[in-house]
């Protein structure tokens, strides 16, 4: 069972991740080229970025618009040509364009699938569920400044009380990486840090700056603490990508497994002998 269950997951997230791609596509894909009258679309030029991957997709498409649209302007013609010679008749090749149109037929169908099963409503009640049990929680804005032992961490305390600001002690004496931002670490909740120094943060009132040196793994540190808040839901508009993906892949998953009922399939070894899966 666990099995069926990890190979369907696998498959329904592999296909769905492609149902926002594909929608872009049909709406916006103009010809940008032709090849002896064979039109050649944007979407194309798209996959044919997306194909290179790394380096590729960090460079903006118009940039590398015109290399991509002759690289696939070179296939076209090839292919044009091997047309002309019949090599599209060789078995072989036939047999793997037949592999090819199965998986592109399969993950188009399977996308078309999931994008219909994402509902306005069925976002509303999946974001009301995720939320329903959600437990504010405390957080703390703080400030630090790390020195490596205690005499120095008594020393800055000292400043501190006569008057010293923080941000600019933090900037000039501490050896944390967030010194030159003036020791803020921004909000955390509990278990975010190290245990002695959360300890000492979320003992603090806002406006409050640790009268001992707190030592840790690190070293020593004066904390700050700017300002306290709880933790608030999620808004729809930052989770609504992540629960159109939960939908979209619990659909295809429970849509696969019912193909699945009605399928007889049977597994063989190499040597041809059929093989027993462990449902």
């Amino acid at each position: 069972m666990l099995k069926t269950t990890f190979r369907t997951l696998v498959m329904a997230g592999a296909l769905t991740l492609s149902v926002s791609a594909i929608a872009d596509e049909k709406k916006d894909d103009p010809v940008v080229a032709t090849v002896n009258g064979v039109e050649i679309y944007y979407s194309q030029v798209q996959q044919a970025q997306r194909a290179m991957g790394g380096q590729a997709m960090a460079v903006p498409l118009e940039m590398i618009q015109s290399m991509l649209i002759n690289t696939i302007a070179d296939r076209t013609i090839v292919a044009e040509q091997a047309r002309k010679d019949g090599f599209d008749k060789n078995e072989e090749f036939k047999k793997r364009m037949a592999d090819i149109e199965q998986q592109v037929l399969a993950r188009d169908f399977i996308a078309d699938y999931a994008e219909k099963q994402i509902t306005d409503k069925r976002v509303e009640e999946a974001y009301q569920a995720m939320i329903k049990d959600f437990e504010p929680q405390k957080e703390v804005h703080a400030r630090h400044i790390l020195v490596e032992d205690e005499a120095a961490a008594k020393d800055v305390i000292k400043e501190l009380e006569g008057g010293a600001d923080f941000v600019e002690l933090a900037k000039t004496k501490s050896t944390g990486p967030s010194g030159p931002q003036g020791g803020d670490l921004g909000f955390f909740s509990a278990g975010a840090m190290v245990p002695e120094f959360e300890k000492a943060a979320f003992a603090l009132k806002a406006g409050e700056f640790s009268k001992e040196p707190v030592k840790t793994q690190f070293g020593y540190h004066v904390i700050k603490l700017e300002e306290e808040r709880k933790t608030q839901p999620p808004k729809l508009e930052d989770v609504k990508d992540q629960i159109e993906g939960e939908i979209g892949n619990e659909a295809v998953s429970k849509y696969i497994e019912g193909l699945r009922k009605d399928a007889k399939i049977v597994l063989f070894d190499k040597d041809g002998k059929e093989i027993k899966e462990d449902k």
